[in-house]
């Protein structure tokens, strides 16, 4: 198994500033190589404290790349939704050739309706404005002279500059919660798949879902499944409890804030049963994460004991990509937190 940095900023200007966040979040990513971290991964959102800071992953990135030798650098993720296909190749491009070829990029729907509101996209294009944006952007960075005639973006005769660093193109994942059909279209595709436990999904049966699909179109192995976890690590419980306990209650009240609409009078084929994803994320505490395993925090004991049981409970994953600066937990707890992990916790797993 490997352990990976995620970094979601949810924090508002009155809290912290951008300018802070990240000069904080660069000081974490710096830690990276020398702990045995072996990816950063960033969300892309807007205009709400709930990842509403990193509007762009790869300007991120780019920064992250300058601090790093070796970790991987992973878009997590993209929404092909909000972005054009021919300015989202040619990024995907740029960054790979500046982090000498240490790019993997994560693709996912979107699920805030505010954001489609702001954007003015009609949800229930949701899908299909992925399914295209994401088989065009990858035709044009495997192929060139590109011509495609798609619903949403047509575009004749491209060759996206600059070419990929890594052939035939960097790694794809597809990002998704709860939604059997996600997981079974990633396995067919051949991609990665990054999932959330947090919703409190039947994780087990999606991870299978997406592995049987993996195995039925032919790829080798059995896929690639990241899973995203909160993370604090400390010397004693009392101590993980009273700084990771109320950041973490405000990052899932924050979260049902962003995701407010689905629990009005928001519906849309493309995202069934939202609205009760949604209800049960609003029941979601800091108690109830920990208990699933959904959230690790605790003592070095402590967490061998969740990340060994969770991962026999879902059948194994090869990625978790862990939040430790979650809310408003400072630099130095989240930095005590890394080396602390990568100590007494990591050796035991990878």
């Amino acid at each position: 198994m490997e352990f990976g940095l995620e970094f979601f900023p949810d924090v508002s200007p009155q809290q912290k500033s951008g300018a802070q966040y990240f000069k904080e979040a660069l000081e974490l990513v710096s830690l990276c190589d020398q702990l045995g971290y072996t990816s950063i991964r960033i969300v892309e959102h807007y205009f709400h404290r709930y990842g509403g800071y990193s509007p762009n992953p790869i300007v991120f990135l780019t920064a992250a790349s300058q601090q790093t030798q070796k970790a991987r650098l992973i878009t997590g993720a993209v929404l092909p939704v909000f972005n054009n296909p021919l300015k989202l190749a040619g990024e995907i491009g740029m960054l790979d050739a500046i982090s000498n070829g240490r790019l993997e990029v994560g693709f996912a729907r979107g699920f805030l309706p505010h954001e489609f509101a702001r954007f003015g996209i009609d949800l229930n294009e949701s899908r299909s404005r992925f399914e295209e944006g994401m088989e065009q952007v990858r035709c044009l960075l495997e192929q060139e002279n590109v011509t495609m005639e798609g619903q949403f973006h047509r575009f004749e005769n491209v060759t996206s500059l600059p070419r990929p660093t890594q052939t035939p193109r960097p790694p794809f994942w597809v990002a998704a919660l709860a939604t059997p059909a996600s997981f079974v279209a990633a396995g067919h595709k051949g991609y990665g798949i990054m999932a959330i436990p947090l919703a409190g999904g039947k994780m087990a049966e999606l991870i299978k879902l997406y592995r049987d699909a993996w195995k039925s179109a032919g790829h080798p192995g059995q896929g690639r499944v990241m899973l995203a976890f909160h993370m604090f690590c400390a010397p004693t419980a009392e101590k993980a409890i009273a700084i990771a306990r109320q950041p973490l209650n405000d990052y899932l009240k924050s979260l049902v804030e962003a995701a407010s609409d689905w629990l009005m009078d928001t519906h849309s084929a493309d995202y069934h049963s939202y609205d009760k994803i949604i209800a049960g994320l609003k029941q979601e505490t800091f108690e109830s994460q920990v208990e699933k395993g959904a959230a690790w925090i605790g003592t070095p004991e402590q967490l061998r004991k969740t990340i060994r049981g969770y991962y026999e409970q879902v059948g194994g994953f090869d990625l978790a990509s862990m939040q430790v600066n979650f809310n408003t937990i400072s630099v130095e707890n989240a930095a005590a937190s890394m080396r602390l992990f990568a100590k007494a916790v990591m050796p035991y797993f990878c």
